[in-house]
């Protein structure tokens, strides 16, 4: 049976990868089957899920065509295991395309009527084709099991058969938005950088062969620009990077609850730090508390509020929730394997929704309801400058959040990549003895020179030049032994940071001022002149001690590390026409023109805070969009309800 897509619109209403647009939708799997939907076909149940997720805002969903119920071939051997032929069970695959492809007819005839069902629910889909990974369990064809999937070329010349029938049978289908690699293929077999590289290629291209009207997306977790899989090849080879934000399986994330700064920057950070570094627009492709266990409904609810707007406003593409279903009746693994894919839906069993779903509506309502299509690209302040040898998505990470804290924003860079131009430079926490090429620290040494500001903080890092560039004469290196705080006093105000870290160098100032010093009097937080520029610097991995601190961020007793940030901010921050106070409160301006610009405020906590925010001269309050705000002559007086936003426009 030949499966015929019937729509001829070939593009979908959802252009994902249009600056400033954004879509929130979930990942799919049926509510009475999971991921025995395909093979327990039940257009019933189907068609009253998409109901429902539709009535409650959904617009795209990413969707599984499970690969060995799409692609069920079995290999047959003759004598002395030679490998004989593929079959479909016991029958010789049929001479059509679908046939010679391995594909199931009947399986495709399913996916034609979702897409179907999709489209009368005014939804679109992403879809994970070579979908061999779901939810800790791996699944693949009987023909290639023991195979490695990312490496064997048989295998992959499947994979690529799959790929080309899948793709040009639906291809004319408006209810695609996009063609994902599959789910977390970089965890079905091991690989070499370059197989990486090869495998993602492969599968691309011949995507990209047969539909160019939509964007590739990565559909991978865990990246980093070292390693196996990394965010520089993704983003050379696909055209939308994605992140999979759970806490739980997220180094240093996993420490504080999930209503609080820590773990609602985790989604926004890393996409940040992906589509930063791969040059490419980055979706939150998963997100989800993983149950009650880690966080009750209502709690769930905040998150998820919190997440959207922070998300929003910082340039990322969108917001998918894992997942629609819960899944707490399902006998067969994954689910009788692991209690943690049991409660992760935004529709309980009985179909009645949780109050995730609800936020997600109402967002969506919200950013449909205002009078421009797409928010502005944010401004950004600094350039975060990750270098070898360090935990780069740690370094990060705090990076991101203490730039929040002190009101300004950040982008990402590898240390390899060209020196994008900025009023200030992080460094943060730079270890090994390799950490950034002479060539690229000249570039950014030049930067600096011509008036720009850099900040160093040191982990066991052993850069060269030191004296020159920070005007301290490194004396001694030892294991460090003292532990404490390091009191920071005569900026603005009095306050503490960490002292700790592995190693302790002993300096001494020739041209640099101390602004700090530890305990024995070793110098701990300098600034000198570099030419027309500044250099700060700070001799603990302050952004690798809080990564590793659970509370650090928002315990009302951590220190007010943010404060080193808002301190070397200064100058940097003097085009920001909206100041805030709290440091709980994420901040971004969006320029429409030069006497225009949209703010949105987020409340990172869960508590209540009211703020004073200062307008630059010039600028009032225009119009309020969402949340409360007043003015108040130069000032707007902003009330945020707990992990909620507001959202305003200035004019000059």
């Amino acid at each position: 049976m030949a499966v015929i897509a019937t729509k001829t619109k070939m593009t979908s209403s959802i252009d994902l990868t249009k600056p400033g647009g954004f879509v929130v939708g979930c990942n799919y799997w049926a509510s009475h089957a999971g991921t025995h939907m395909w093979r327990d076909w039940q257009p019933d149940v189907v068609e009253w899920d998409l109901a429902r997720l539709a009535e409650a805002g959904l617009q795209v969903l990413r969707v599984f065509p499970l690969w060995p119920d799409f692609q069920p071939i079995t290999q047959l051997y003759g004598g002395g295991g030679y490998r004989k032929e593929i079959r479909h069970g016991e029958l010789p695959l049929t001479d059509d395309p679908c046939g010679q492809a391995g594909m199931s007819a009947e399986a495709m005839a399913h996916f034609a009527d979702f897409l179907d069902m999709l489209d009368k629910h005014n939804q679109c889909c992403i879809v994970g084709l070579i979908t061999g990974w779901m939810s800790g369990r791996l699944f693949v064809p009987p023909a290639i099991e023991g195979l490695n999937v990312l490496t064997d070329p048989i295998a992959i010349k499947w994979e690529l058969r799959f790929i080309r029938h899948f793709v040009t049978t639906f291809r004319v289908h408006p209810a695609i938005a996009g063609w994902d690699l599959g789910n977390e293929c970089n965890c079905m077999a091991a690989a070499t950088q370059d197989q990486a590289y090869a495998w993602t290629a492969t599968i691309s291209n011949a995507i990209k062969a047969i539909d160019q009207t939509r964007p590739v997306i990565s559909g991978m977790h865990g990246l980093s620009p070292e390693g196996t899989w990394t965010i520089q090849d993704q983003g050379e080879l696909t055209d939308i990077l994605t992140t999979h934000s759970y806490p739980v399986f997220t180094p240093h994330c996993d420490q504080d609850p999930v209503n609080t700064i820590r773990t609602i920057s985790h989604s926004t950070a890393e996409s940040r730090f992906y589509s930063d570094i791969g040059c490419k627009p980055c979706l939150c492709q998963e997100i989800g508390t993983l149950g009650p266990m880690i966080a009750s409904e209502s709690v769930a609810a905040d998150f998820a509020r919190s997440c959207l707007f922070s998300l929003w406003a910082n340039d990322c593409h969108g917001m998918l929730w894992w997942c629609a279903n819960d899944q707490t009746n399902l006998a067969h693994a994954p689910y009788d394997w692991k209690a943690v894919e049991r409660e992760l839906g935004l529709l309980c069993t009985d179909g009645s929704p949780k109050p995730v779903i609800e936020e997600m509506g109402k967002f969506r309502r919200f950013i449909a309801s205002l009078p421009f299509s797409a928010l502005p690209k944010r401004t950004s302040e600094a350039v975060c400058i990750l270098t070898r040898g360090q935990d780069q998505w740690g370094a990060a990470y705090s990076s991101f959040i203490l730039a929040k804290q002190a009101g300004f924003d950040i982008e990402f860079l590898y240390s390899s990549q060209p020196i994008k131009d900025a009023q200030l430079y992080l460094l943060p926490s730079l270890s090994g003895g390799e950490m950034i090429s002479r060539t690229r620290l000249n570039e950014l040494l030049a930067k600096v020179e011509s008036g720009a500001a850099l900040y160093i903080s040191l982990d066991d890092g052993m850069p060269s030049d030191l004296q020159s560039i920070t005007g301290l004469e490194p004396q001694t290196r030892e294991r460090r032994r003292d532990f404490g705080t390091i009191k920071i006093d005569g900026i603005d105000g009095c306050f503490e940071i960490p002292c700790a870290g592995s190693f302790k160098t002993r300096f001494n100032p020739t041209r640099a001022q101390v602004l700090a010093t530890e305990t024995d009097g070793n110098p701990a937080f300098t600034v000198a002149n570099y030419g027309k520029g500044k250099v700060y610097f700070i001799s603990v991995p302050l952004e690798k001690i809080l990564t590793q601190t659970p509370g650090a961020f928002h315990l009302e007793d951590s220190p007010d590390c943010w404060r080193v940030y808002q301190y070397i901010s200064r100058e940097a921050v003097n085009n920001r026409v909206v100041r805030k106070i709290h440091p709980m409160i994420a901040l971004t301006e969006h320029p429409v023109s030069n006497d225009h610009r949209l703010i949105v405020a987020i409340n990172q906590s869960p508590n209540d805070i009211s703020d004073i925010f200062t307008l630059s001269s010039g600028w009032r309050l225009a119009n309020v969009f969402y949340g409360k705000a007043d003015a108040e002559s130069s000032e707007v007086k902003v009330e945020l309800s707990k992990n909620d936003a507001a959202v305003f426009s200035a004019e000059h």
